[in-house]
């Protein structure tokens, strides 16, 4: 019996010991996926080569593991080493040092490497990778609905008229005297009935109506060059703070100038990844619209570009709120620390985008009341010491804790003044 405990106890710490190495690893892939977007996706991919060299097997390309930290953490202090690799890269890569990420502990650095060793191949998904995916039909049944409670009153207006028929036959067979019925029309008990509908209907849609005045929920415009979120953010994982650098300077998160996109696209004159689709099904070919962004940047393949040649590309707003809201961007993103995904949907899964939500005044009020403020390690809302009091002395539920709403988020002044 106590041998049998033994085994028992045993293969439970066994199980749990390799139930947290796996979570640990998928945690840490999950992490190494977040830093890659933030500091590599800009520059690198996985599997392809961008303004620098891909990243797979980018572990067995170095001598040692120390030597990569010291890379990533500073390439120029690195590079004075005489590391015959690391002065063979700079020079591959026109002796253009890489970005230094002095901030970047060991253990981040490990999660993304577990993440690059994660990503598969190209075209190791299967041979219908490159099939456009079915996009759910979403069905509207608004005229079904119509239709049936259309018949339901037809056949309501059959079944008073046979009884109105079966009365008065009964009393005719009693012999009593039966009076005419006054024509539906012509009742007033049906006139204020049909007229309490109409009333209650038109209002509810004329208020419906005037609610969604200045809303463009789903609006989505053509664009003058087909830009894919889902290539560009999603495949290639590109920062979104690369592109609209105004998220976390600024109110605006500003449209990229016609210079960022050529940054990328000086070297990249063709698509060469999977199918793209637009909004009707229609294939895109992604290679004619990187030549639509050539156009309006005056460049010319196999010639020295000179950027003042270049004329803005003419985008079609999505977002826009009434001139009487104020929104900053930056202190959302930054102070706030609010995902892009919060306001936007899933942008790194859109092909043309489309405005997510409605925007309205009490999407953005139960929003404030909700989101919990990220208060520790924020030098931003240091000023708030009685929060800061409250959370460390207990009066205050750590885990539900400080929300927009308690520094003032709901309040009118806050967004109208």
């Amino acid at each position: 019996m106590i041998f049998s405990r033994s085994i028992a106890k045993t293969s439970l710490k066994a199980f749990f010991f390799l139930f947290s190495v796996c979570f640990s690893v998928a945690v840490k892939a999950q992490d190494g996926k977040a830093l890659f977007s933030a500091n590599c996706a800009s520059c690198h991919a996985v599997h392809k080569k961008l303004t620098g060299p891909a990243l797979a097997g980018v572990e067995d390309r170095w001598a040692n593991k120390e030597n990569l930290y010291s890379w990533i953490r500073n390439s120029a202090a690195f590079l004075k080493t005489g590391d015959a690799y690391a002065n063979n890269l700079y020079k591959e890569y026109n002796s253009i040092a890489m970005n230094a990420f002095p901030n970047l502990k060991n253990e981040e650095i490990d999660a993304i490497l577990t993440y690059i060793k994660s990503v598969p191949a190209p075209g190791a998904a299967g041979a219908t990778a490159g099939a456009p995916a079915a996009k759910p039909v979403e069905a509207d049944n608004t005229l079904l609905y119509g239709i049936l409670t259309l018949i339901l009153a037809v056949v309501a207006l059959i079944l008073l008229q046979v009884n109105s028929n079966l009365k008065r036959l009964s009393d005719e067979k009693d012999g009593r005297p039966f009076l005419v019925p006054i024509p539906f029309y012509k009742n007033k008990s049906y006139i204020a009935m049909v007229t309490v509908i109409l009333f209650i209907v038109g209002g509810y849609l004329t208020t419906k109506g005037a609610m969604g005045l200045g809303r463009s929920k789903d609006y989505q415009p053509e664009q003058p060059i087909y830009y894919s979120h889902a290539v560009h953010a999603g495949t290639n994982q590109i920062n979104c703070q690369y592109c609209h650098s105004g998220v976390a300077q600024g109110k605006q998160a500003t449209i990229p100038s016609v210079n960022v996109c050529m940054n990328c696209h000086m070297a990249i004159n063709e698509y060469k990844g999977e199918k793209i689709f637009n909004e009707a099904g229609e294939e895109v070919d992604g290679t004619a619209e990187i030549k639509k962004l050539y156009k309006y940047a005056g460049f010319e393949e196999g010639k020295p570009w000179d950027p003042s040649k270049a004329q803005p590309i003419e985008w079609v707003r999505i977002h826009n709120l009434p001139d009487h809201v104020y929104f900053n961007h930056s202190q959302h993103v930054k102070a706030g620390q609010v995902a892009c995904q919060t306001c936007h949907g899933d942008i790194q899964k859109m092909g043309e985008v489309k405005q997510f939500t409605d925007l309205s005044m009490g999407w953005c009020v139960n929003c404030h009341r909700e989101t919990k403020v990220q208060f520790k390690d924020n030098g931003f809302y240091s000023i708030y010491e009685k929060y800061h009091a409250d959370l460390k002395s207990g009066k205050m539920d750590s885990t539900k804790g400080v929300t927009v709403e308690h520094i003032g988020g709901t309040e009118c002044q806050k967004c109208h003044y």
